[in-house]
């Protein structure tokens, strides 16, 4: 159906076509991917629980790694209830306002995570290489303006390309994404307009926030590499960059992914890599996350240890009192 005068002002629904040749698989991805989410959102939950919870992990660091795991929960939440959604129902559809809304967090938050990925490399750095000046620099007022900037930073980051992408002329309505979420490539495919000077802006957008966080960390971890190497025994070596490992294992797998995906001139790749991609960014990345840095981090298990065992002393102790409550009902 043709919209009056192409505008998306007359758009009011766009159809996710999911992923590419798995109908026949669909409650089986369903369950698997279910399964991720539930995952994701506990181990996340857990870090951030652990983190406010225990005085030990109330440090700079922690702090930080709690502001990612939010970051985590908020972005798969943005995209996998509505993909589960689609999987149970025969229609694919989102409502533009919906589509444009997914837009704007997947990017915002994929933006602001970026930029904490950075800080958190040059708080590594700064306590490894300025160890007696490091409670000064990363104070609490301090660490919460820098959190602070890095949300800040990628919701505002992003504001100018949604409300261009908001206001662009689409021609039919019910046209396919061909994707399993509104990204940014699939969706300008179905602008009735050179979308050319958009896809070059997003692209420096993208460079920017991407690269000059990857450079930054890559800086910090130079810097860190080069301390390292000047402890003269081996265990203290290894002791000191084992605080680095488990961020160094996330930006790997973070920034691999999204400078494949989004840091190219042409947004209008191949759907097979562009949702390959996507999975590893939404999927695989927010789940290893609680695990790399739980597995990886003696403070970490034993808060959590520590929280498990309050937890369950908790409800028995709210059974022991139900218990006594009934028998003295009953009495």
């Amino acid at each position: 159906m043709a919209l009056g005068g192409n505008q998306s002002g007359g758009m009011t629904e766009f159809v996710l076509a999911g992923f590419p040749d798995l109908n026949s698989t669909r409650m089986e991805l369903f369950s698997v991917f279910l399964l991720v989410y539930l995952m994701t959102l506990t181990g996340n939950m857990l870090i951030v629980g652990a983190v406010g919870a225990d005085t030990h992990l109330q440090t700079p660091m922690y702090f930080f790694l709690g502001n990612l795991s939010c970051l985590e929960i908020l972005i798969t939440s943005v995209i996998i209830p509505k993909m589960l959604s689609n999987f149970l129902s025969r229609q694919h559809t989102i409502s533009f306002a919906g589509c444009i809304t997914q837009f704007y967090f997947y990017f915002f938050l994929g933006a602001s995570e970026f930029l904490l990925l950075a800080v958190m490399s040059v708080d590594r750095y700064l306590a490894i290489c300025h160890p007696l000046r490091y409670p000064l620099l990363m104070n609490g007022a301090v660490c919460f303006r820098i959190a602070l900037a890095c949300w800040m930073g990628g919701l505002f980051s992003v504001l100018g390309s949604t409300v261009t992408v908001a206001l662009l002329p689409f021609c039919k309505q019910g046209a396919v994404v061909q994707h399993f979420f509104c990204d940014s490539g699939p969706l300008l495919q179905l602008a009735c307009t050179n979308t050319k000077k958009l896809e070059e802006t997003d692209f420096v957008l993208a460079a920017l926030v991407i690269i000059s966080s990857l450079m930054i960390t890559a800086a910090s971890y130079g810097h860190i590499i080069l301390a390292v190497l000047r402890i003269p025994s081996a265990s203290g070596r290894r002791k000191t960059f084992s605080t680095c490992t488990s961020h160094l294992m996330v930006v790997t797998l973070f920034y691999g992914s999204a400078i494949f995906l989004y840091v190219r001139p042409s947004q209008s790749g191949s759907v097979d890599t562009n949702w390959a991609g996507t999975v590893v960014t939404t999927f695989v990345t927010p789940l290893l996350n609680p695990f790399i840095y739980a597995l990886r981090n003696e403070r970490v298990k034993e808060a959590l240890k520590d929280m498990f065992r309050k937890v369950v002393a908790g409800f028995l102790r709210s059974l022991l009192s139900a218990e006594n409550f009934i028998k003295k009902t009953v009495q």
